[in-house]
């Protein structure tokens, strides 16, 4: 936590209570910070992300499945790809205000880290993997869909949403630009908890980026933050 902010306040705030706060602490702490900690930082979020991941894409999947009786399995997953995409976990991030407890590096803070699409979606990721170790899966998936209740109200069942990736070629073809292209900047992590940098480009001009568990959420990131540069209504 910021040395202001203390695990009680964040317990209080978010309507927690943590046997093992520890494991708390860890939800919160951006991978960029393990460099300036000395050891007081024995692990960031990352693996608690990774194990977050997969708890929200169940309690999601349950709920639907239940809510909706009467639908098929190609809509549900659209909806559910909807509801547990990075933008969606973020925007519900910012409801909780996530940003204001992570614990991060100064270059990656003064860089606007705090309101990051990709590390408020972690953290909302890792604080439902902590909750998961701590109080198990009911806990934890009571919280994720308390947290996400009104947004799977307002989700429209039907089609897929398009991706970050399809909405940025479309805009930079609509300027007579060619179609963007990404590569894979950087990888980090272990082996069962892989961290990827992707790049989007335009004309060989870097123009967003992004990160993530997999190659492709880190692509769909790159191109979300290229989005908000270039047309910054999109969301």
């Amino acid at each position: 936590m910021p040395r202001s902010v203390g695990l009680e306040s964040v317990e209080e705030a978010l309507g927690v209570s943590f046997r093992n706060r520890a494991l708390l602490r860890s939800a919160f702490t951006h991978g960029s910070y393990l460099n300036e900690s000395h050891g007081e930082a024995p692990e960031s979020n990352e693996r608690l992300e990774f194990l977050g991941d997969g708890v929200i894409g169940l309690a999601v999947a349950q709920e639907l499945y239940q809510r909706y009786p009467d639908r098929q399995e190609g809509e549900l997953t659209a909806l559910r790809s909807e509801l547990v995409r990075g933008e969606t976990l973020a925007r519900v991030a910012r409801a909780l205000e996530l940003g204001r407890y992570l614990v991060m590096g100064r270059g990656e803070e003064e860089g606007g880290g705090r309101d990051r699409t990709s590390n408020l979606a972690a953290a909302f990721e890792a604080l439902v993997g902590a909750l998961l170790l701590d109080q198990g899966y009911d806990g934890a998936s009571s919280f994720v869909l308390a947290s996400l209740a009104s947004e799977i109200e307002d989700a429209p069942l039907g089609p897929a949403p398009k991706s970050s990736k399809s909405l940025l070629q479309e805009l930079l073809q609509g300027q007579g630009l060619a179609a963007p292209s990404y590569r894979i900047s950087e990888t980090s992590g272990l082996d069962h908890a892989r961290r990827f940098t992707a790049e989007a480009l335009s004309e060989g001009r870097v123009i967003g980026r992004g990160a993530g568990p997999r190659k492709s959420s880190a692509e769909q990131e790159a191109a979300a933050e290229a989005l908000k540069r270039r047309h910054p209504v999109t969301e």
